[in-house]
Order: structure tokens, then C-alpha cells, then sequence
């Protein structure tokens, strides 16, 4: 009588063990691919009713025997995990307890409009966008209530910023602002001496300014002593990109004369010294350009027209007349 209940209970475990092994190793479809959510010191548990709720796996009673085996039950990783159309829960406990949690990229690049990063900020998939129907100043206050300058453009460093997916996007906001304002005190703190600015911003209007008018990296120089000259002499900086920036929405991709002659905050043939604010965001090359503009004493440039993207650089006006003759008048 004995053995044949041992024999009942081996079987018993045996069955028991398999279809256990079943419901954690044999893989579970999901409607095109599923993604949970870990918060802050979450267990299996809640972990596991979640996916439950959404039958995401067979039994959520294996998954958290399965968790306790291991030891990982309270010890699963913070964020946000895809998993793919067709996963086992045994791959999904893999997933919590040791991958790192998926992360969403987002690229600004040096001379975007901050209109335009705020584009592709909320463009961005599997980001939250807290700040979709937020204001400029909004955003503003949100990433620094003491800001000495509500007017965003130029505040906010373009790079690569990386966040966790289903992350507020207010994250790449920070970054990016925080990252600027020590860049640029980074640069202003080494810069050259002598320079015609008062104040960090006015190098960081300057930097913008440097960063819209070079086609060439091995221009930014230059370019950043033809403006540093101008400034120091009293002369209008008389710079395109500053004018299409007050244009606004009117700026259909050609500028014409009248333009030129349009007065705006933003429109240096009509009015001296730098614009009000930045008129992009300037990289790092940028803002060293202008903090360590050449030492020479260029008053212009001309595009060559090449495809090269550099320009002739000249001292006099003679000098500029006739390398417009040459390069955009081709005579």
C-alpha cells in the first residue's frame, strides 16, 4: 500500500513538475509585441498580476514561484521592457531580473530651432509627452524656475540623449538645458580675452550666429573673427541667418532685398550690436568658436560656391567686392 502511494505521489510530482515547466518555459503569444513597466521597488507580485491581467503569460502563480527560487522576487530592475510577440515566462523573468531596461534615443542636431527639437520631442516614440501641449515658457519653468531668460532658443545643448522607454519627456528637456548651461560656462570661463560680450548669453547669442553662418568646419574660426571684428569696430554684423530668424513664418526659403531692408529685433543690417537671443542651438565647436575666435582681422566672407561648403575670407571691402565677382558673379 505504501509503494503504491509513492509510486501515486512520484507521478504526481512528475506531472506537476512538467506542467509547471510547461506554463514558465513554453512561449506565450501577444498581440504584436507587449511592453511592462517596472516602477521603483516593485515586486513580483504586482509585477506579475500586470501580466496576468493582460495575459501576457499562462500562470502568474509559476512566475513568482519561479522568482522566489531564484531569489529575485524583490529585486527586479527599474524601467520599461518590450518583449517580443511570442516569449515564455521564464524569458521574461530573465528579462527583469538582469537586462537593462529599454531605452528610447533622441538626436538634436548643433543649429536645430528649439521649435524644431520640440518636433522631435514629440515625435518621439515610446516616450510619455508630458509636454505636448505645453507653452515655451512652460517648459522653462519646468527645467529651471530661477531662469534669467524665459526666450528657450539657444538654452539647450543638441546631442544624443538617451532616457528610459515610457519616460517624460520633460528628462531630455533637463538634460539638454543642464548640459548647455555648463557648456557654455565651461566656455566662457576659458575664453580669450578682450572679447565684446558682457555676459555668457551674448557668447552664446554669438556662437549661435557662428553656427547657422559655417558651411566648413575649419571655417567656425573665421567666421567667429569676422563678427568679433565687426562688433568691435561698430560695424552692423549684417548676417542672413538673423534676419530669417525674425522673419518668422513668413521665410519661404529665399531671402530678398526687401527682407533685408524689413526691421525686426532679429535684423542686423537694420540695427547694430547682437540680436536680442540666440537664434539656434550651437554645439560645442560652436561655442569654442566663439570664445576663441582667429586672430585675424577679416570684416568678411563669401560663400566659394564650390561644394565645399568654406568661404574666402577678406580684410577690405575691395577685397570682398572682387571675391564675390569671382565666386557668385563668376566674372
Amino acid at each position: 500500500m505504501l509503494k503504491k502511494l509513492f509510486k501515486r505521489a512520484v507521478l504526481i510530482f512528475i506531472l506537476a513538475a512538467v506542467a509547471v515547466a510547461v506554463l514558465l518555459f513554453l512561449p506565450k503569444e501577444n498581440a504584436g509585441g507587449y511592453r511592462i513597466k517596472v516602477a521603483p521597488n516593485q515586486g513580483i507580485s504586482s509585477v506579475s498580476q500586470k501580466l496576468a491581467d493582460d495575459d501576457a503569460v499562462y500562470s502568474r502563480h509559476v512566475l513568482v514561484l519561479a522568482a522566489y527560487a531564484l531569489g529575485v522576487h524583490d529585486r527586479l530592475h527599474t524601467g520599461s521592457y518590450r518583449l517580443p510577440k511570442s516569449v515564455s515566462a521564464w524569458d521574461i523573468l530573465q528579462r527583469l531580473r538582469g537586462a537593462r531596461p529599454d531605452t528610447v534615443s533622441v538626436k538634436i542636431v548643433e543649429g536645430t530651432r528649439f521649435a524644431a527639437m520640440r518636433k522631435i520631442i514629440n515625435t518621439a516614440e515610446n516616450v510619455r509627452h508630458d509636454t505636448a501641449g505645453w507653452s515655451d515658457a512652460e517648459i522653462i519653468q519646468a527645467v529651471d524656475p530661477q531662469a534669467e531668460h524665459s526666450h528657450p532658443e539657444g538654452l539647450f545643448f543638441p546631442d544624443s540623449y538617451e532616457i528610459d522607454a515610457d519616460s517624460s519627456d520633460l528628462q531630455i528637456y533637463k538634460a539638454a538645458y543642464q548640459k548647455m548651461k555648463t557648456r557654455l560656462q565651461a566656455a566662457w570661463d576659458e575664453r580669450r580675452s578682450g572679447l565684446p560680450y558682457h555676459n555668457p548669453y551674448e557668447m552664446l547669442i554669438m556662437a549661435s550666429i557662428i553656427e547657422k553662418e559655417t558651411g566648413h568646419a575649419d571655417d567656425r574660426a573665421h567666421v567667429a573673427a569676422v563678427f568679433v571684428n565687426r562688433l568691435d569696430i561698430g560695424m552692423r554684423l549684417q548676417t542672413d541667418p538673423t534676419v530669417i530668424y525674425g522673419m518668422g513664418n513668413a521665410y519661404k526659403g529665399r531671402i530678398r532685398k526687401a527682407d533685408l531692408r524689413r526691421d525686426t529685433p532679429y535684423n542686423t543690417y537694420t540695427r547694430s550690436g547682437l540680436p536680442p537671443t540666440p537664434i539656434a542651438l550651437p554645439g560645442k565647436a560652436a561655442l569654442e568658436a566663439a570664445a576663441h575666435p582667429s586672430q585675424e582681422d577679416y570684416l568678411y566672407f563669401v560663400s566659394k560656391m564650390d561644394g565645399s561648403g568654406k568661404s574666402q575670407f577678406s580684410h577690405t571691402l575691395d577685397e570682398h567686392n572682387a571675391a564675390v565677382r569671382k565666386y557668385i558673379l563668376k566674372k
